[in-house]
């Protein structure tokens, strides 16, 4: 899971450990401030960034990977996917780009790049998600208070996010006073 100490990441992190995966890798920009954070709620192991190689294909390493990060890194993930794997893509932190991605990983490799959208999502689906996030939610992982920001101070939160220096939730509020 790219970008696991976000909103995103880290609720991926949280669900697969919860459904049992066992092997959850989380990548983090700041591995030592959030890996025990990372590992409490469910990451096996946790990472630095994903970097970009100049090779297209690199060692075979995850099976399945959910990247919030977009750019450099996706096109690093999707090079180091298993045969047969799939590279699920629902962030661009980094980049709306696919960066200097190679074809290599889908037709010598078989990966599977998937798109997350919400938008368009028919409304049963949309139920049926609503409903699983119930139950393969831990609930423990609400337990942290989210960031709070006001909806004045969102370019500031928005650099933070990227920095890295916000793990967890952030919640934007209209509302000028905290």
């Amino acid at each position: 899971v790219t970008g696991a100490t976000g909103g995103v990441g880290s609720t991926a992190v949280a669900i697969l450990a919860n459904l049992g995966y066992k092997n959850v890798v989380a990548s983090s920009g700041r591995v030592e401030e959030s890996s025990s954070w990372l590992k409490t709620i469910g990451a096996k192991d946790v990472i630095g960034r994903i970097k970009l190689s100049k090779r297209p294909l690199n060692k075979e390493k995850y099976m399945g990977v959910i990247d919030a990060v977009g750019g450099s890194v996706l096109t690093a993930c999707l090079s180091e996917t298993k045969y047969g794997g799939c590279v699920t893509c629902c962030g661009m932190a980094a980049s709306a780009s696919i960066e200097n991605a190679s074809v290599f990983p889908f037709i010598l490799r078989g990966v599977s790049l998937i798109g997350i959208d919400s938008v368009q999502l028919p409304m049963a689906e949309r139920a049926e998600v609503w409903r699983r996030l119930g139950t393969d939610f831990p609930r423990s992982y609400f337990e942290e208070e989210p960031t709070v920001f006001r909806l004045e101070d969102l370019k500031e939160a928005g650099e933070k996010i990227l920095k890295g220096t916000i793990k967890g939730r952030a919640l934007v509020t209209p509302q000028s006073k905290l």
